[in-house]
């Protein structure tokens, strides 16, 4: 699938379960193109990148957010998918003339979801939003009392609201508040910092394992009586490793035997992976970031020979700590007895570690022109992110039977 990024953003309902992923995507090459080919450039992204990756392995079972050039809203192009399962934004710069009103009436028919982005209601925008299902309200686009004149305008009509760019637990809290529906942003990737003077029992014994994992000498006894303290986990794990991911020859009955089959290098990441997610309270699509992060820093490092690929799985992995434990990470970080290496990339995006964390989270969120991803070749970070995307479902699939 060559000169194509495509990556995904989560959208999220009131109880922070995704709703939805909107598909980030652009050829390497547009902005190159020569006037008037925005369609055509956008069309074969989509079709290339669907038919290569197909949508269900990028979005599962939630809805699709696409945005739409006007060619694809008037009928001029066709769109290269059903409209099962996809929300079509209606881009801001879209004017709302007859021939649009038209193209958005035959898309609806069609079974398509409407949403209109980055929209600031006007009058002469009504018909749009008799028409729409969802309207994304873009938060830095507004202060507080502009957003609360749009909410109680658009409380008029029949429409979902999304708010885009929340960015911080209290923008959330807001939100929720003036009744938005879903929310979309990477409040949920920072720590919710509270005050208070220790941390809780749970969260202290997860410190506790993912410190003695990090030990690179530890024995297999010492870390197996570290598991076995935690009988929930132990068992877990155990059902990990004879899930259908490893289709292991024989029954895997102790950790020794499972180190016997799959190393230990392999084991301490299932371990950390388990721990990681019991973490109470937060938002499931955050253990799926983290295992994404690491798995991709991974493969990154390796096709790009780079040095330590253990090193940045863990960085990749530990990415999220601070908002699964709402501590900073620089408060957490001596308790974990990481090497200087890893802790310099968790803090500052320095170092090899660092700069392959720094492409990944960029890649994530869509900044295809951030100086991070340019030190890497695009055919690899690519490849590096869908390897990444199936690896972590089969994960999730793994620890769902156990």
């Amino acid at each position: 699938m060559p000169h194509i990024y495509l990556a995904r953003q989560p959208i999220y309902d009131r109880k922070l379960d995704v709703y939805a992923y909107e598909l980030l995507y652009r050829a390497a090459d547009e902005e190159n193109a020569p006037a008037g080919l925005g369609d055509q450039a956008t069309y074969t992204v989509l079709v290339n990148a669907l038919t290569e990756i197909g949508l269900v392995e990028l979005v599962g079972p939630h809805f699709a957010f696409v945005n739409l050039t006007r060619g694809f809203v008037v009928g001029d192009n066709p769109l290269p998918f059903s409209g099962n399962k996809i929300v079509v934004e209606v881009l801001e710069d879209i004017v709302a003339d007859d021939e649009v009103v038209a193209g958005i009436k035959q898309l609806s028919a069609q079974g398509y979801m409407i949403a209109l982005d980055d929209f600031i209601y006007d009058e002469s925008l009504r018909p749009l939003v008799e028409l729409a299902d969802l309207i994304k309200i873009d938060l830095l686009a507004l202060d507080r009392s502009q957003l609360i004149e749009q909410v109680e305008i658009l409380k008029g009509f029949k429409v979902k609201l999304l708010a885009e760019k929340v960015e911080t637990q209290e923008e959330f809290e807001l939100c929720k508040m003036l009744g938005f529906d879903y929310f979309q942003g990477y409040f949920f990737c920072k720590p919710k910092v509270l005050k208070r003077r220790r941390m809780p029992a749970n969260q202290l014994a997860v410190m506790q394992l993912l410190a003695k994992l990090q030990d690179p000498d530890v024995e297999i006894d010492v870390l197996g009586e570290v598991i076995s303290n935690d009988v929930s986990l132990s068992y877990r794990l155990l059902r990990y490793v004879n899930s259908a991911m490893f289709s292991l020859p024989k029954k895997v009955e102790s950790l020794r035997h499972a180190v016997v089959f799959l190393g230990l290098k392999t084991v301490k990441e299932m371990v950390m992976v388990l721990a990681m997610s019991d973490a109470k309270d937060k938002p499931h699509e955050l253990l799926v970031t983290s295992l994404v992060r690491a798995k991709m820093c991974e493969l990154l490092a390796s096709s790009s020979a780079l040095s330590n690929n253990e090193g940045c799985f863990v960085v990749g992995l530990f990415s999220v700590l601070d908002a699964l434990l709402d501590m900073e990470m620089v408060k957490l970080l001596p308790s974990l007895s990481l090497s200087d290496e890893i802790n310099q990339a968790l803090l500052t995006h320095e170092g090899v570690a660092g700069e392959v964390l720094a492409a990944v989270i960029a890649y994530e969120q869509g900044q295809w022109d951030s100086p991070a991803m340019k030190r890497f070749e695009q055919e690899h970070i690519n490849k590096a992110y869908f390897d990444a995307l199936a690896w972590a479902g089969d994960v999730e699939a793994s620890i769902r039977q156990g």
